[in-house]
Protein backbone atom coordinates (compact mmCIF):
# COMPACT_ATOMS: atom_id res chain seq x y z
CA UNK A 1 0.00 0.00 0.00
CA UNK A 2 1.04 3.59 -0.69
CA UNK A 3 -0.36 6.91 0.49
CA UNK A 4 -0.65 10.33 -1.11
CA UNK A 5 0.25 12.71 1.68
CA UNK A 6 -0.61 15.89 -0.23
CA UNK A 7 -3.01 16.69 -3.05
CA UNK A 8 -5.73 19.23 -3.82
CA UNK A 9 -8.95 17.38 -4.60
CA UNK A 10 -10.99 20.59 -4.33
CA UNK A 11 -9.30 21.89 -7.49
CA UNK A 12 -11.99 22.75 -10.09
CA UNK A 13 -10.71 20.17 -12.60
CA UNK A 14 -11.54 17.36 -10.16
CA UNK A 15 -15.06 18.36 -9.18
CA UNK A 16 -16.95 16.48 -11.88
CA UNK A 17 -14.99 13.26 -11.60
CA UNK A 18 -13.98 12.79 -7.99
CA UNK A 19 -15.37 9.27 -7.96
CA UNK A 20 -13.12 8.29 -10.85
CA UNK A 21 -10.05 9.97 -9.38
CA UNK A 22 -10.46 8.20 -6.05
CA UNK A 23 -11.30 4.89 -7.74
CA UNK A 24 -8.12 5.05 -9.84
CA UNK A 25 -6.10 5.76 -6.70
CA UNK A 26 -7.56 2.71 -5.00
CA UNK A 27 -6.83 0.56 -8.06
CA UNK A 28 -3.21 1.76 -7.93
CA UNK A 29 -2.92 0.63 -4.31
CA UNK A 30 -3.24 4.05 -2.68
CA UNK A 31 -4.71 3.40 0.74
CA UNK A 32 -5.01 6.94 2.09
CA UNK A 33 -5.20 10.45 0.59
CA UNK A 34 -4.81 13.78 2.38
CA UNK A 35 -6.28 16.75 0.51
CA UNK A 36 -4.78 20.02 1.62
CA UNK A 37 -6.41 23.29 2.63
CA UNK A 38 -5.31 26.56 1.07
CA UNK A 39 -8.00 28.81 2.60
CA UNK A 40 -9.79 28.27 5.88
CA UNK A 41 -12.88 30.03 4.53
CA UNK A 42 -13.25 27.25 1.96
CA UNK A 43 -12.89 24.48 4.54
CA UNK A 44 -16.45 23.30 3.95
CA UNK A 45 -15.46 22.24 0.40
CA UNK A 46 -12.64 20.06 1.71
CA UNK A 47 -14.77 18.54 4.43
CA UNK A 48 -17.46 17.66 1.90
CA UNK A 49 -14.87 15.67 -0.06
CA UNK A 50 -13.30 14.03 2.97
CA UNK A 51 -16.68 13.04 4.38
CA UNK A 52 -17.69 11.55 1.04
CA UNK A 53 -14.80 9.07 0.85
CA UNK A 54 -13.67 6.94 3.81
CA UNK A 55 -10.06 6.89 2.60
CA UNK A 56 -9.75 10.69 2.10
CA UNK A 57 -8.75 13.07 4.90
CA UNK A 58 -7.92 16.77 4.94
CA UNK A 59 -6.02 19.59 6.62
CA UNK A 60 -7.08 23.05 7.74
CA UNK A 61 -5.03 26.15 7.01
CA UNK A 62 -4.11 29.10 4.82
CA UNK A 63 -1.57 28.94 2.01
CA UNK A 64 1.11 31.68 2.11
CA UNK A 65 -0.28 33.05 -1.16
CA UNK A 66 -3.48 33.87 0.73
CA UNK A 67 -2.01 34.76 4.11
CA UNK A 68 -2.99 38.43 3.89
CA UNK A 69 -6.62 37.45 3.26
CA UNK A 70 -6.98 35.43 6.46
CA UNK A 71 -4.86 37.17 9.07
CA UNK A 72 -7.94 37.34 11.27
CA UNK A 73 -7.90 33.53 11.47
CA UNK A 74 -5.52 32.74 14.29
CA UNK A 75 -4.31 29.75 16.21
CA UNK A 76 -7.46 29.35 18.29
CA UNK A 77 -9.71 29.04 15.24
CA UNK A 78 -7.33 26.59 13.57
CA UNK A 79 -7.29 24.48 16.72
CA UNK A 80 -11.07 24.53 16.92
CA UNK A 81 -11.54 23.49 13.29
CA UNK A 82 -8.95 20.72 13.65
CA UNK A 83 -11.25 18.84 16.03
CA UNK A 84 -13.32 17.53 13.14
CA UNK A 85 -12.57 13.78 12.85
CA UNK A 86 -11.51 14.08 9.21
CA UNK A 87 -9.06 16.95 9.79
CA UNK A 88 -5.65 15.34 10.29
CA UNK A 89 -3.16 18.17 9.65
CA UNK A 90 -2.58 21.92 9.85
CA UNK A 91 -1.74 24.02 6.80
CA UNK A 92 -0.40 24.31 4.32
CA UNK A 93 1.40 27.37 5.56
CA UNK A 94 4.88 28.77 5.19
CA UNK A 95 6.79 31.23 3.03
CA UNK A 96 6.78 31.73 -0.74
CA UNK A 97 9.22 34.37 -1.97
CA UNK A 98 9.02 33.16 -5.57
CA UNK A 99 5.64 34.74 -6.28
CA UNK A 100 5.28 37.01 -3.24
CA UNK A 101 1.51 36.96 -3.71
CA UNK A 102 1.13 37.93 -0.06
CA UNK A 103 3.28 40.43 1.88
CA UNK A 104 6.15 38.67 3.61
CA UNK A 105 5.18 39.89 7.06
CA UNK A 106 1.69 38.44 6.55
CA UNK A 107 3.20 35.13 5.44
CA UNK A 108 5.36 35.00 8.56
CA UNK A 109 2.46 35.89 10.85
CA UNK A 110 0.35 33.12 9.32
CA UNK A 111 3.22 30.64 9.41
CA UNK A 112 3.82 31.18 13.11
CA UNK A 113 0.10 30.94 13.92
CA UNK A 114 -0.06 27.59 12.11
CA UNK A 115 3.05 26.34 13.92
CA UNK A 116 1.40 27.22 17.22
CA UNK A 117 -1.70 25.27 16.17
CA UNK A 118 0.42 22.24 15.27
CA UNK A 119 2.17 22.45 18.61
CA UNK A 120 -1.11 22.69 20.52
CA UNK A 121 -2.97 19.95 18.64
CA UNK A 122 -0.11 17.57 17.92
CA UNK A 123 -1.27 17.47 14.28
CA UNK A 124 1.44 17.78 11.63
CA UNK A 125 2.00 21.13 9.95
CA UNK A 126 2.29 20.95 6.16
CA UNK A 127 5.01 23.47 5.32
CA UNK A 128 5.24 25.35 2.02
CA UNK A 129 8.76 26.69 1.39
CA UNK A 130 9.75 28.26 -1.92
CA UNK A 131 12.79 30.47 -2.47
CA UNK A 132 12.80 31.23 1.25
CA UNK A 133 15.14 28.62 2.73
CA UNK A 134 16.97 30.85 5.18
CA UNK A 135 13.86 32.50 6.62
CA UNK A 136 11.97 29.20 6.86
CA UNK A 137 14.90 27.65 8.73
CA UNK A 138 15.16 30.64 11.07
CA UNK A 139 11.46 30.53 11.92
CA UNK A 140 11.50 26.75 12.41
CA UNK A 141 14.46 26.96 14.79
CA UNK A 142 12.92 29.84 16.69
CA UNK A 143 9.55 28.12 17.04
CA UNK A 144 11.12 24.78 17.97
CA UNK A 145 12.71 26.61 20.90
CA UNK A 146 9.19 27.29 22.20
CA UNK A 147 8.27 23.61 22.06
CA UNK A 148 8.37 20.76 19.58
CA UNK A 149 5.75 20.38 16.84
CA UNK A 150 5.27 17.76 14.10
CA UNK A 151 5.68 18.93 10.50
CA UNK A 152 6.60 18.00 6.94
CA UNK A 153 8.46 20.06 4.37
CA UNK A 154 6.07 19.29 1.53
CA UNK A 155 6.77 19.32 -2.22
CA UNK A 156 10.43 19.60 -1.33
CA UNK A 157 12.60 21.41 -3.88
CA UNK A 158 14.74 23.48 -1.52
CA UNK A 159 18.40 23.07 -0.66
CA UNK A 160 20.25 20.51 1.37
CA UNK A 161 20.66 22.81 4.36
CA UNK A 162 16.92 23.28 4.83
CA UNK A 163 16.28 19.56 4.38
CA UNK A 164 18.71 18.61 7.13
CA UNK A 165 17.61 21.48 9.36
CA UNK A 166 14.17 19.92 9.15
CA UNK A 167 15.54 16.49 9.99
CA UNK A 168 17.46 17.94 12.95
CA UNK A 169 14.20 19.41 14.26
CA UNK A 170 12.33 16.14 13.85
CA UNK A 171 10.47 17.04 10.66
CA UNK A 172 9.72 14.92 7.59
CA UNK A 173 10.51 15.69 3.94
CA UNK A 174 8.09 14.86 1.12
CA UNK A 175 8.82 14.48 -2.60
CA UNK A 176 6.59 15.00 -5.63
CA UNK A 177 6.85 14.18 -9.31
CA UNK A 178 9.59 16.79 -9.59
CA UNK A 179 11.91 14.07 -8.34
CA UNK A 180 11.32 12.20 -11.63
CA UNK A 181 12.25 15.11 -13.92
CA UNK A 182 15.51 15.51 -15.79
CA UNK A 183 18.17 17.80 -14.34
CA UNK A 184 17.15 17.25 -10.73
CA UNK A 185 20.46 15.73 -9.62
CA UNK A 186 20.75 17.89 -6.49
CA UNK A 187 17.23 17.04 -5.36
CA UNK A 188 17.83 13.35 -6.04
CA UNK A 189 21.01 13.44 -3.97
CA UNK A 190 19.05 14.91 -1.05
CA UNK A 191 16.38 12.22 -1.45
CA UNK A 192 19.10 9.58 -1.47
CA UNK A 193 20.80 10.84 1.69
CA UNK A 194 17.85 11.54 3.98
CA UNK A 195 17.14 9.02 6.74
CA UNK A 196 14.59 6.45 5.59
CA UNK A 197 12.26 7.06 8.53
CA UNK A 198 11.75 10.71 7.53
CA UNK A 199 10.75 10.54 3.84
CA UNK A 200 7.31 10.75 2.26
CA UNK A 201 5.86 10.84 -1.26
CA UNK A 202 3.00 12.97 -2.55
CA UNK A 203 1.46 14.21 -5.77
CA UNK A 204 0.55 17.84 -5.02
CA UNK A 205 -2.19 17.01 -7.55
CA UNK A 206 -3.37 18.51 -9.83
CA UNK A 207 0.17 19.85 -10.25
CA UNK A 208 3.58 18.29 -10.92
CA UNK A 209 2.70 15.03 -12.63
CA UNK A 210 5.69 12.66 -12.66
CA UNK A 211 7.77 12.51 -15.84
CA UNK A 212 5.92 9.45 -17.15
CA UNK A 213 2.70 11.50 -17.10
CA UNK A 214 4.13 14.98 -17.61
CA UNK A 215 1.75 17.31 -19.39
CA UNK A 216 -1.27 15.58 -17.89
CA UNK A 217 -3.27 16.72 -14.91
CA UNK A 218 -1.71 15.02 -11.90
CA UNK A 219 -3.85 12.81 -9.68
CA UNK A 220 -3.21 10.64 -6.60
CA UNK A 221 -2.73 7.39 -8.52
CA UNK A 222 0.45 8.87 -10.03
CA UNK A 223 2.23 8.81 -6.66
CA UNK A 224 3.25 5.25 -7.50
CA UNK A 225 5.60 6.58 -10.19
CA UNK A 226 7.31 8.99 -7.81
CA UNK A 227 7.72 6.17 -5.30
CA UNK A 228 9.24 3.95 -8.00
CA UNK A 229 11.82 6.58 -8.91
CA UNK A 230 12.57 7.20 -5.24
CA UNK A 231 13.25 3.48 -4.81
CA UNK A 232 15.76 3.59 -7.67
CA UNK A 233 17.48 6.65 -6.21
CA UNK A 234 17.81 4.98 -2.80
CA UNK A 235 18.76 1.57 -4.20
CA UNK A 236 15.91 -0.37 -2.63
CA UNK A 237 12.86 -2.16 -3.99
CA UNK A 238 9.61 -0.37 -4.78
CA UNK A 239 7.96 -2.58 -2.15
CA UNK A 240 10.40 -1.34 0.49
CA UNK A 241 9.79 2.29 -0.40
CA UNK A 242 6.02 1.72 -0.32
CA UNK A 243 6.23 0.11 3.11
CA UNK A 244 8.64 2.71 4.52
CA UNK A 245 6.81 5.81 3.29
CA UNK A 246 3.47 4.37 4.35
CA UNK A 247 4.74 3.65 7.85
CA UNK A 248 6.24 7.15 7.99
CA UNK A 249 2.90 8.60 6.91
CA UNK A 250 0.95 6.91 9.69
CA UNK A 251 3.58 7.89 12.25
CA UNK A 252 3.32 11.56 11.24
CA UNK A 253 -0.38 11.72 10.38
CA UNK A 254 -1.27 9.82 13.51
CA UNK A 255 -4.94 10.81 13.42
CA UNK A 256 -5.49 8.97 10.13
CA UNK A 257 -7.06 5.56 10.58
CA UNK A 258 -5.15 2.59 9.22
CA UNK A 259 -6.96 0.28 6.80
CA UNK A 260 -8.36 -2.83 8.45
CA UNK A 261 -6.41 -5.90 7.38
CA UNK A 262 -8.39 -8.49 5.46
CA UNK A 263 -9.24 -11.59 7.50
Amino acid sequence: MLVDSHCHLDFPDFRDELDGVVARAREAGIGRIVTISTRVRRQHDLLAIAERFPDVFCSVGTHPHNAHEELDIGTAELVGLSKHPKVVAIGEAGLDYHYDNSPRDAQEQGFRAHIAAARETGLPLVIHARDADADVATILRDEAGKGAFPAVLHCFTAGRELAFTGIELGLYVSFTGILTYNKTDELRAIARDLPAHRILVETDAPYLAPGKFRGKRCEPSYVTETARVLSEIRGVSPEEIAAQTTENFFRLFSKVSRPVAAA
